[in-house]
């Protein structure tokens, strides 16, 4: 007879050969997670950082390869100038890089800032003022220019401290533009 007689057998309760098949699945989830996932996840919030970062005057590199200085900022699009009068409408999270960061406001040297104000320095030029004039000489050129519409214009921009602080930072052009527009 070719036929033998069949056992069964019974599965005892060996829980090391599950371990043993799970180990290599496990192995590759570690190494997937440290090789994969984690650096991704870093490179991800990085580029969000940077995005978050972005300031007017930055010099960035779109992810189509614009090359711009961003002219305005809003909560999640950038205006760049690609070129004299090309101003481009991008969305924040397509930003590559930003190859050029502008200086804070506080940190730019007194000579730099003095050469602007005396570039576009309209509203002192008016009043025959410096860029550093007191509050006192401010109020004296102000009694002198009662009845010009330019003067008063200045001397109300020159008086206060927060709109003359953003004057002196951007110049005569952009700040009227800024104020008016």
């Amino acid at each position: 007879m070719l036929i033998s007689t069949a056992y069964a057998q019974v599965g005892g309760g060996d829980t090391t050969s599950f371990l043993v098949q799970m180990a290599p699945l496990l192995l590759i989830f570690v190494v997937f997670y440290f090789l994969l996932i984690r650096p991704q996840q870093k490179k991800a919030k990085d580029h969000r950082a940077m995005i978050d970062a972005v300031k007017r005057g930055d010099i960035v590199v779109t992810n189509g390869g614009l090359v711009g200085k961003v002219v305005r900022v809003d909560a999640g699009e950038i205006d760049i100038e690609v070129g004299p009068g090309v101003r481009v409408r991008q969305l924040k999270g397509m930003l590559a890089e930003i190859r050029a960061k502008t200086e804070p406001a506080g940190a730019a040297s007194v000579p730099a800032r003095a050469a602007k104000s005396e570039e576009t320095g309209a509203y002192y030029r008016h009043l025959g003022l410096k860029s550093d004039a007191t509050t006192a000489e401010i109020a004296a050129a102000a009694a002198t220019k009662s009845g010009d519409a330019t003067a008063q214009e200045a001397i109300e921009t020159l008086r206060d401290p927060v709109k003359r602080k953003l004057y002196d930072r951007l110049g005569h052009d952009e700040y009227v533009a800024t104020v008016k527009g």
